[in-house]
């Protein structure tokens, strides 16, 4: 047994996700968490609420609400929407918390010991309209990079380029959309990671299974343009982490508090933090998952993040580690994805355009979006959403595939046999057939899954379940009956044992159905890895009792499909 530490990039508090947020990070990262504990790994999952910086004051502006009641409410919004979708999180913390308050200054108090921080007199874009300095978020422009036109002062969405406030063409206030603006002189910190480029360039040297969308916008960062350059910490604002040297004021940073950047990743460690404090455990339960000197050494760390959050996981948070000159756990894979894209666009909260989790769950079970999305997850390029494929991949592959045949084998064998599993009066070829290539397609599965490649072990999956079609046409119980009663009751032995198997090998892309499979044989029993095929297809007892479910998955239908295109199209 392995120890496996879990993190997903952590949404922002700004209001309630799109599914292209949920499929770029929580999404997999929780089918890979389901997974490592179902092949009985310890796991330590951790996720939480980004609360700081300006989406969280302009989000609360715009709902009229003070920041830190419009955040604690948003965070019961976010986490209650993470349970309905059954992410598996063993904590879902707060970047706000009293832990992530004192790591932060700690780490910062450790930089500027060990001599990466320094202070720079910086320009920063002032708001005659708004009578205040404009940091990151607050404004918007034109990207230099790429000509987007509603590029943010911190990163352009569009391509991804990291910037600064002053890079912007055309700036405007984000708050009042006011061009009366100035460049004024602003005292701030700098975290000195240019002084780290030939460590971070052998560390991702040596990361040979990392994704490539991962490696090459971490080196893009690295050799693009001037190379590696020193990065604000901290910014003008009230709302956020006090500038502090660990315990200790830091003297002319009185008004300050630390860039969202900085505290956000630290999260991922105090809210491991927040779990001990939660359950009644001391520090050295979270310490060994984050400290080499308490025993983190034998954990593995995986990172789950969209393309966007890249460079500051593979720059800006290992100087923070290595900077801090502490025995801190340093990633070892990150993940990463491209966008999730709809219907020829992107989404838009402000549009109406697009689906968003709490609107998704109004009108389908979270197994039919997980099972989309991890399906078509945004692996290699961006993909794309639309109704249309939605549809069509539910109704094939859960209605058509997996819950047909769940339906056809427990209706068939109640009416000639009763509700209870037959006999199996012994495999002949076809059984035996059928198991080697479930086996081989469950290694493949297996494979893919400790690969972390999504699609490509979703395909193996659903091979699987079609392997299961397969059988039962070809065994054709339904004339074997007639002339052999024995060699039907074993064709439904084994067809119900395939039923039993899904239901656990199902459970991290589909947790619900898998407890719905599992439940038709009237047992609690949670799902199980299957060591061996040959005996997991041999597990049921005969005259166990078993109940024909209602139907698993329904299908979508055509005028469901079309409601919904337009529904959600968004405001002209």
């Amino acid at each position: 047994m392995n120890r496996i530490l879990i993190t997903s990039a952590i949404p922002y508090i700004n209001g309630i996700k799109h599914l292209g947020n949920l499929v770029g990070s929580q999404l997999p990262s929780d089918l890979y968490a389901r997974y490592m504990r179902l092949r009985g790994h310890e796991v330590m999952f951790i996720c939480a609420t980004d609360e700081h910086g300006t989406p969280a004051e302009l989000a609360a502006s715009k709902a009229n609400k003070p920041v830190e009641e419009y955040c604690q409410e948003m965070y019961e919004i976010q986490k209650n929407l993470a349970k309905e979708f059954r992410l598996s999180f063993d904590y879902f913390g707060r970047s706000s918390s009293k832990r992530n308050h004192v790591l932060t200054q700690h780490f910062a108090g450790q930089l500027d010991k060990n001599g990466f921080i320094s202070e720079v007199d910086e320009e920063q874009i002032y708001s005659f309209t708004d009578k205040r300095f404009l940091p990151d978020r607050y404004v918007q422009g034109i990207c230099p990079n790429c000509g987007y036109e509603n590029a943010r002062g911190d990163q352009c969405e569009n391509c991804t380029k990291q910037l600064d406030p002053t890079d912007l063409l055309e700036p405007r206030s984000a708050i009042s959309g006011s061009t009366d603006l100035e460049v004024r002189k602003t005292k701030h910190l700098y975290l000195r990671q240019s002084l780290f480029r030939k460590q971070l360039e052998q560390w991702i040297d040596s990361k040979k299974d990392w994704p490539i969308l991962t490696t090459s916008i971490a080196k893009k960062w690295l050799f693009d343009d001037e190379g590696l350059q020193d990065r604000g910490i901290t910014r003008d604002l009230d709302w956020g982490i006090p500038v502090r040297k660990g315990a200790e004021p830091w003297p002319g940073m009185e008004e300050k508090v630390f860039y969202v950047w900085f505290d956000a990743p630290i999260e991922y460690i105090a809210a491991t933090a927040e779990w001990a404090d939660a359950n009644g455990k001391s520090d050295t339960d979270w310490e060994r998952w984050w400290r080499l000197d308490k025993g983190a050494t034998d954990v593995r760390y995986i990172q789950f993040m969209g393309k966007d959050n890249v460079p500051f996981h593979t720059l800006s948070f290992p100087v923070t580690i290595m900077g801090s000159g502490e025995p801190w756990k340093l990633v070892d894979n990150i993940k990463s994805f491209n966008y999730l894209n709809y219907d020829g666009g992107q989404f838009s909260t402000s549009l109406g355009r697009g689906i968003f989790m709490d609107q998704a769950l109004e009108i389908l079970p979270s197994d039919y979006w997980r099972w989309w999305l991890l399906s078509h997850v945004p692996e290699y390029s961006d993909s794309e959403f639309t109704w249309d494929n939605f549809c069509e991949g539910v109704n094939t592959d859960l209605a058509n595939v997996l819950g047909n045949f769940v339906s056809r084998v427990t209706k068939f064998c109640s009416s000639h046999f009763g509700n209870k599993v037959p006999e199996n009066h012994g495999w002949t070829d076809l059984e035996r057939k059928y198991t080697s290539l479930i086996e081989q397609n469950l290694v493949s599965y297996q494979e893919f899954m400790d690969d972390i490649e999504i699609r490509k072990a979703s395909q193996s999956l659903r091979k699987i379940w079609t392997l299961g079609n397969e059988y039962i046409q070809e065994a054709a119980p339904w004339g074997i009956v007639k002339t052999d009663k024995s060699r039907a009751a074993t064709i439904l032995n084994y067809s119900l044992n395939l039923i039993r198997l899904f239901g656990n090998i199902s459970s991290p892309f589909i947790p619900d159905a898998s407890v719905s499979l599992l439940g038709i044989f009237n047992s609690e029993d949670r799902p199980v890895w299957p060591d061996n095929v040959n005996s997991a297809l041999n597990s049921l007892h005969v005259n166990q009792e078993f109940q024909v479910p209602e139907i698993i998955f329904k299908k979508i239908s055509k005028e469901d499909s079309e409601r919904w295109k337009l529904k959600f199209a968004g405001k002209d």
